[in-house]
């Protein structure tokens, strides 16, 4: 069976000499991370008044109750940490990590070292219940540990925040979160404090795409907090990402004097979706819709429109629904994906007009849009200028959004154990 030490046992305890004589107490333990896993290097240790540094080569025995060391003289070097080392009881003990197969802030009440068959220790994991910060209220030797915690999350689930640690090269590392749907690193952002939610999205900053992503997941009041700190060019890039719809939501919540100057760092393209969409009253289809969809003529084949399905990079709602166009570039009619994936690629879409297809006009109000999607049974929905001409599509969540009430919406904290 391997040898098991619990954090709160160590910190605090004797640190004595390979005689048994105490010269000082253990007052913090050092891993390095490495590649999710953490590996035990040595221990901090306060003798007369000064912190040295303990290698673990140099430990003969770790607790339960006090550390001793296999030799009667150390190195009395002041402790300097290098970069790569958290201190467990200083930047993990009590402090949040994300969970990341649950995808939710946990609090490491105890942190479990596990001594492997190689001989190195290494952090198996934490519990994140109350009951180890009780015992730790206990004088030592009434202190109890469970062989089997009720609450473990092993060390691979873990994502420590580091952002605290003073060395450059600790990060939180991105590979992981990017396992995360955007939401739900939306949903980490909104339960963590502000320096925590900094610090996840300047992980999943690594790549823009994913970044831009959780922004379009965050509630109004932390996409503008996230933005407040950016400079106008760094709040540019994030919006220049977004879908056109959202980026414009996100614009018209920042202060009125940045409005502009960030709309004007945009790319042309975006740039001119955006004040499009401003152009539109928000509790309206235009308002609310995405400028972005999938357009083909009526002569066009199937295969012609799955091949532009195929080479588009929009979201799955705004494929959902290609519009049929004439030759004025007026709606004729809309197919969904499913009607193209089952009909021949020979075919020309014109052949599959079998059902009405509802569209909306710029103008309608927001609980008809509702009315009309549930109708239909649509996830998708043409958006019609006054000339009949699409113009963009309204997708489903764009509705929910605004007709959820407010206290089913996602909540600061429902992220958090």
């Amino acid at each position: 069976m391997p040898e098991v030490a619990h954090l709160s046992s160590l910190a605090g305890s004797p640190l004595l000499d390979s005689t048994g004589e105490r010269l000082g107490k253990v007052e913090d333990v050092v891993a390095r991370l490495d590649d999710g896993s953490a590996t035990v290097i040595g221990l901090t240790g306060r003798i007369g008044g000064r912190e040295l540094f303990v290698p673990m080569v140099g430990v003969q025995q770790l607790g339960p109750y006090s550390v001793e060391t296999s030799t009667t003289k150390l190195d009395l070097a002041q402790f300097e940490r290098r970069p790569g080392e958290v201190l467990l009881r200083g930047d993990v003990l009590d402090h949040s990590l994300i969970n990341v197969n649950t995808a939710r802030l946990v609090t490491a009440h105890e942190v479990e070292l596990v001594r492997a068959e190689d001989g190195v220790w290494r952090v198996a994991g934490i519990d994140p219940s109350l009951r180890p910060r009780l015992w730790r209220l206990l004088p030592r030797r009434f202190r109890g540990h469970d062989t089997e915690h009720r609450e473990f999350v092993p060390w691979g689930d873990i994502e420590p925040f580091v952002g605290h640690v003073p060395t450059s090269r600790l990060k939180m590392a991105a590979r992981r979160l990017v396992r995360l749907h955007p939401a739900q690193i939306a949903d980490l952002v909104e339960a963590a404090s502000h320096k925590e939610g900094e610090e996840i999205l300047e992980a999943v900053g690594q790549d823009k795409e994913l970044e831009a992503d959780v922004f379009e997941e965050l509630d109004d009041e932390h996409r503008v907090e996230f933005l407040r700190d950016r400079s106008d060019e760094q709040a540019a890039a994030v919006l220049s990402r977004m879908e056109p719809d959202d980026a414009a939501d996100l614009l018209m919540e920042l202060d009125q004097d940045r409005r502009l100057p960030i709309l004007n760092l945009l790319p042309a393209a975006q740039q001119g979706k955006i004040r499009s969409l401003l152009g539109y009253n928000p509790q309206t289809a235009g308002g609310m819709m995405n400028p972005d969809f999938i357009s083909v003529p009526a002569e066009a084949t199937v295969g012609d429109v799955l091949a532009r399905v195929r080479a588009s990079s929009l979201g799955l709602q705004q494929i959902a629904t290609a519009c049929v166009v004439d030759d004025d570039g007026k709606l004729v009619d809309t197919l969904s994906l499913a009607q193209l994936v089952r009909a021949d690629a020979s075919q020309q879409v014109s052949e599959l007009f079998d059902d009405f297809r509802p569209s909306v006009a710029t103008e309608t109000e927001v609980p008809e849009v509702a009315r009309v999607m549930s109708d239909y049974n649509l996830v998708a929905l043409p958006v019609v200028d006054g000339e009949s001409r699409p113009v963009g599509i309204v997708g489903v969540d764009d509705v929910l959004e605004l007709l959820v009430p407010e206290e089913w919406r996602r909540r600061a904290g429902a992220a958090r154990d």
